[in-house]
């Protein structure tokens, strides 16, 4: 979560024709089984969320958490992992445009396999995605396809990288040095969370110190 972060944005939207209730058990009865909940995000901090917070009232949302002045390439959002926290299998996150979600396709896919595994749907209202349908829940069932095949191809540029280094003549050997151009890649892969530290150690065959050393030691543009 982004340590900046104390508090996260938070609006509460009235329900339109709410129903009249008697008692406890009609209460019960007629509550939804699902939750609506919206996530607005603009990177300026001068934008105004008001277009999005708009739509996502239109669309029935309960509660719309935001991040305003983020950047969407940032993945530890505050308000996005507070509500990524609070969503239950049965509800709903919604946005405006997928990439109010995320800008990283990488990042994109990770959450919704994680909210397909979570059994929470999805909706950008934008490109009418809506997984609550039987069209839309076919994209669920590509997630992990795609995510498998964008993990794959890091893998691969990942080795391609440390091959292009000792073919240039970069010792790798102890101790074993990681080009620069291969850290983006592994970065990208540790804080999305695809793979951890000695995962990556074990398929590069160097140590877990030179992994953290080189993540550490070069900063991504």
């Amino acid at each position: 979560m982004n340590s900046a972060c104390t508090k996260p944005l938070k609006w509460h939207t009235e329900p339109m024709n709410k129903p009249q209730q008697r008692n406890t058990e009609s209460k019960q009865e007629l509550r939804p089984k699902g939750r609506k909940i919206g996530y607005v995000r603009v990177s300026d901090a001068d934008q105004s969320e008001a277009l999005q917070v708009d739509a996502l009232k239109e669309a029935g949302c309960d509660t719309i958490y935001g991040d305003l002045g983020v950047s969407g390439a940032i993945k530890d959002r505050c308000s996005l992992e507070t509500l990524l926290g609070e969503l239950g299998s049965g509800d709903t996150l919604v946005v405006w445009k997928l990439d109010r979600l995320s800008r990283s396709v990488l990042h994109l896919l990770q959450l919704l396999e994680d909210l397909r595994e979570n059994g929470v749907d999805f909706i950008a209202l934008t490109q009418r995605i809506d997984t609550t349908t039987s069209i839309g829940r076919l994209l669920y069932g590509q997630l992990a396809v795609f995510a498998e095949f964008e993990r794959e191809q890091i893998r691969e540029r990942t080795k391609a990288g440390m091959e292009a280094a000792r073919a240039r003549g970069v010792h790798i050997g102890r101790p074993r040095a990681i080009p620069p151009e291969v850290v983006p890649i592994l970065k990208e892969r540790l804080h999305s969370g695809m793979a951890s530290v000695d995962e990556l150690a074990e398929e590069l065959e160097l140590s877990p110190q030179t992994i953290i050393r080189a993540v550490n030691k070069v900063a991504v543009v």
